[in-house]
């Protein structure tokens, strides 16, 4: 213990048991990148305030580039006598360039340097995850200019509701991950805020420059409150958050997936290569991957409530329950990217069977909206027009025909407004060009949409 760098005080060594339960090297290691960037504008703030020499300042930038080098090159294995990143690197550049190495930690803690790594790590995920967001969201715009104008069956409560076109499908999922994007980039305006210089708590007696790390690093300003600094993870939690949300949206997507996937449905043929056999049906082909990322949202939902509840009846300021705070937030990140990729080239090499799908749309009274509309239009009050189109089905399920195979005199029965004449024009294709409204499904708003969304993109890119 009293070999550690932090073990001044102590005179027995930890437990081996105790140091294995301490250590967060196992997971926090991936953070090497970080730690070092951050390190490396801490030192250069110190020379540039004289806290450090010059000559000082450029040994240490020096050693904790060659530790980087090394470290890539797979030369150095970290174990859990190094307890975590930060003492692992920090007692190499200590071992490699002796006593200088020990300045680097001046006018810091572990406390904000785990966060600046934190943040930093987090920052640069999120750049990632919105480039394949943005990956998928192209691919959703060329499937649905492809079936702008194709139409499908929209279902609520799972049955047949009203006819859309399979453009206006994916232009809906289009929305929400847009809304996917746009959140986090709200969390990296959010949490661009730099805690580095906060040291445990209090912050410090030198005369650091807070501004210029945090200038050094990207980020927007230092953070204002040093306690506040170390033991903050909203930044974590609102990005967890957001994988939670987003993988929901992918979830539902990979449902419809599966059910259209089923022999009942057959509006699908996904590639051979997102799909699985069965080890006893030679027939099958099952949409595993469209499963997978259905179940996968659960991970995402855990790490999310595992941070919460580390976080719920922790005092200012730091505690090392906060050492808790990695490894469900890699996981989500990990599990986020691959799903997106996935889920997007399943999309890309997936075909909607167009034939399968218009084979079900005389089932539903699919236009039965369009006809109460028609009504109303022609001075009908809605409330009636609705009841009229209600018998109506009635008749037409006692029969077994369609709304265009009822007589004048069976029409008249219902309600003596209605004939034939005015019944106009209700098939299903009438009825989805006429939904013109905007955000509606006809095929010239469709288009609307995704032309819309396309300059949306490339401006987002």
């Amino acid at each position: 213990m009293a070999g550690s760098l932090w073990g001044g005080r102590f005179e027995k060594e930890m437990d081996d048991i105790v140091k294995r339960f301490n250590a967060s090297i196992g997971f926090d290691q991936r953070m090497y990148n970080d730690d070092i960037d951050g390190s490396i504008a801490h030192v250069t703030m110190l020379g540039e305030q004289g806290i450090v020499s010059m000559e000082e300042k450029d040994a240490i930038i020096a050693g904790l580039e060659e530790i980087r080098k090394d470290i890539e090159k797979g030369e150095i294995v970290f174990t859990v006598e190094d307890e975590d990143i930060h003492m692992g690197i920090e007692s190499r550049l200590i071992q490699r360039i002796g006593d200088v190495g020990k300045k680097l930690h001046t006018a810091r803690s572990r406390n904000d340097q785990c966060q600046v790594d934190g943040r930093l790590y987090v920052r640069r995920e999120i750049k990632e995850i919105m480039e394949r967001l943005r990956y998928l969201e192209s691919v959703i715009l060329e499937k649905a200019e492809k079936y702008a104008e194709e139409i499908t069956i929209g279902f609520t409560h799972l049955q047949h509701a009203q006819p859309v076109t399979l453009g206006f499908v994916f232009m809906a999922y289009f929305q929400m991950f847009k809304r996917d994007l746009q959140r986090l980039s709200d969390t990296y305006e959010r949490m661009n805020y730099c805690p580095l210089g906060a040291c445990a708590l209090a912050g410090t007696t030198l005369p650091t420059n807070r501004h210029r790390t945090a200038e050094l690093l990207g980020f927007t300003a230092p953070t204002e409150n040093a306690m506040d600094s170390v033991s903050d993870r909203d930044y974590s939690l609102e990005f967890l958050s957001d994988a939670a949300i987003s993988m929901m949206h992918l979830s539902r997507w990979a449902e419809e997936f599966t059910w259209w996937n089923t022999s009942e449905f057959s509006y699908i043929a996904i590639d051979d290569s997102f799909c699985t056999g069965s080890s006893i049906m030679p027939q099958k082909k099952n949409p595993d991957m469209a499963e997978l990322l259905r179940g996968k949202v659960g991970r995402v939902y855990g790490d999310l409530m595992q941070l919460l509840t580390v976080m719920k009846g922790t005092p200012l300021a730091y505690n090392k329950d906060f050492q808790e705070d990695k490894e469900s937030l890699f996981d989500a990140i990990d599990t986020w990217k691959a799903s997106i990729t996935i889920f997007a080239k399943m999309l890309e090499n997936t075909e909607f069977r167009m034939d399968m799908i218009h084979k079900q749309m005389g089932k539903g009274f699919l236009n039965a909206t369009d006809i109460a509309e028609h009504f109303a239009k022609q001075g009908i009050p809605f409330r009636e027009a609705h009841s009229i189109v209600g018998r109506m089905v009635k008749v037409c399920e006692n029969n077994h025909c369609d709304f265009e195979e009822l007589t004048d005199e069976e029409l008249q029965k219902i309600d003596v407004r209605v004939t034939k004449e005015t019944l106009g024009d209700i098939s299903i294709p009438a009825c989805v060009e006429a939904r013109v409204s905007y955000g509606g499904t006809a095929p010239s708003e469709v288009k609307r949409q995704i032309e819309k969304e396309k300059e949306w993109l490339s401006y987002y890119s």
